[in-house]
This record gives structure tokens, C-alpha cells and sequence, in this order.
């Protein structure tokens, strides 16, 4: 009768569990994890983002205790190649009345209309007027500083365009008492220093440029009075359009 007590006392030990899951669950809870985060690392690299590929890959061997610095990849920067340099912008060829157009709108931006006549002469070809007191002093063909800006106004607006420039000097038909030119060859130096700034000044090329001078030969006005002489005393800029063939001699034409 003694020993059946016992009995029952050693069942009810084995029994009893100690609290909380299996310690086998512990590692495995772990694996679980790591593997969850194993495979999100994957679905994040996805891209295949140099940058972030290494990020990553740096990441998971700090987590699995491995310290060696991966290799350090450079991440690709594209490099487009640069625009060819031109003379001009190479663009479909133009009529008269649309380069006419886009001049006439330059002017207004540049509020120079006032002191510049925009004329369309024909089909291939544009002037541009302006009065000889806006460059030289009177009787003088040395460009005043004051002049300038504008004739780097009107480069800026020429040298994109198809166009060729001829610069025209023009007097009105007052002799010219005591004055070292006559008017012919005043009109003549006149379009030569205009010549002359644009190509040392280096605004455009010399291939693209003539000089003439006319002297009182091509009056717009009769010179009448001192109002109608002032209009024929002037520097008109030719614009020529260029012909669709290349130049002999020019290395930088592109036909239009």
C-alpha cells in the first residue's frame, strides 16, 4: 500500500511542461526572420541599382558578421556628346518673310526698332537701316563707343540666321568743304570700319561679310531739306540669303 503513492507522484512530475514555447521554436522563429528579411532584400533589389545593390550587399554581410568592404563600383554617369560648333544653327531653309519675321520680333525684344528701319527688299534679301549719327561723329568714319552695343545687337541677331551681311555706307549730297574724304570714299571707310569691328571683335566671320560704299549715289530721299538729307546719310546691313550650295573656300557652310 506504501508504494502506489509514489507511483502517482512520479506521473504528476512527468507531467508538468515548464511555461512558454519550445526552445526549438526560439531558432526557428529566427530562421523565419531572417529568411523574411533575406527575401524583401531580394524584392528591393530588384532594379538592380549599382548604388543600391551595393548598399545592400554591404548591409547583409555586416549582418552575417563578414566586415570585408565589397568592391567599390562607380556608378555609370551617361555622357552625351556636345553639338558640333557652327557658324550658325542649322535649321530648315527659310523664306524672306520668315527670317523678315523673326527679325522684326528680335527688334522689338531688344526695343531697338526705334533706332533701326527693318525693310524687306526682295525675296532673298533684308536690310537693315540705321542713321549714321548712331556710329559716327559728322564727317568722321571712326566708330563711336556709344555705337557698340548696337552693332553687337545686330551680330547677335544676324549670326544664327542663314544670311550673308553686306554693309552699305551711304552720304547725302552736301560737299564736302574742308573734310579729308569725299563722300564717296567717306561711305566707303565708313562700311569698312563696321567690317572691320565685327571682324576683329570676332562676331562674325569674315566669309559671311563685304563692304561697299556709295557715296550720294542711292539716296532714299531728295535731298531737299535737312530732314530728307539725315534719312540718306545712313549704314544699311544687307542680308542676303545664302544659296543652298556650299561656298568655294568656306569650311562651315551648311546648306539650307
Amino acid at each position: 500500500m506504501a508504494k502506489e503513492p509514489e507511483k502517482k507522484r512520479g506521473k504528476q512530475k512527468r507531467e508538468n511542461c515548464p511555461p512558454g514555447a519550445p526552445l526549438w521554436m526560439i531558432t526557428f522563429s529566427d530562421l523565419v526572420t531572417l529568411l523574411l528579411t533575406f527575401f524583401v532584400l531580394l524584392l528591393s533589389m530588384a532594379n538592380m541599382d549599382e548604388v543600391k545593390f551595393n548598399a545592400a550587399a554591404k548591409s547583409m554581410q555586416d549582418a552575417f558578421g563578414s566586415f570585408s568592404s565589397p568592391s567599390k563600383t562607380e556608378p555609370k554617369i551617361a555622357v552625351l556628346p556636345s553639338m558640333p560648333l557652327t557658324r550658325y544653327s542649322p535649321m530648315p531653309r527659310q523664306n524672306a518673310q520668315q527670317l523678315y519675321d523673326k527679325i522684326q520680333i528680335k527688334l522689338e525684344s531688344l526695343r531697338l526698332n526705334k533706332d533701326i528701319d527693318l525693310l524687306k527688299k526682295d525675296e532673298n534679301a533684308i536690310v537693315l537701316r540705321v542713321r549714321d549719327s548712331i556710329f559716327f561723329a559728322p564727317g568722321a568714319a571712326r566708330l563711336e563707343p556709344e555705337s557698340y552695343p548696337v552693332l553687337r545687337s545686330i551680330a547677335d541677331i544676324i549670326r544664327p540666321l542663314p544670311l550673308d551681311l553686306r554693309i552699305e555706307g551711304h552720304t547725302d549730297d552736301t560737299p564736302a568743304a574742308g573734310n579729308k574724304y569725299d563722300k564717296w570714299n567717306l561711305s566707303v571707310a565708313r562700311a569698312v570700319s563696321v567690317l572691320r569691328y565685327y571682324m576683329q571683335s570676332n562676331m562674325l566671320p569674315l566669309d559671311r561679310m563685304s563692304a561697299v560704299g556709295y557715296g550720294a549715289d542711292r539716296p532714299v530721299a531728295a535731298n531737299t531739306d535737312e530732314a530728307s538729307k539725315a534719312k540718306n546719310r545712313r549704314v544699311d546691313f544687307l542680308l542676303i540669303l545664302q544659296a543652298k550650295v556650299n561656298r568655294p573656300g568656306s569650311r562651315n557652310n551648311i546648306p539650307f
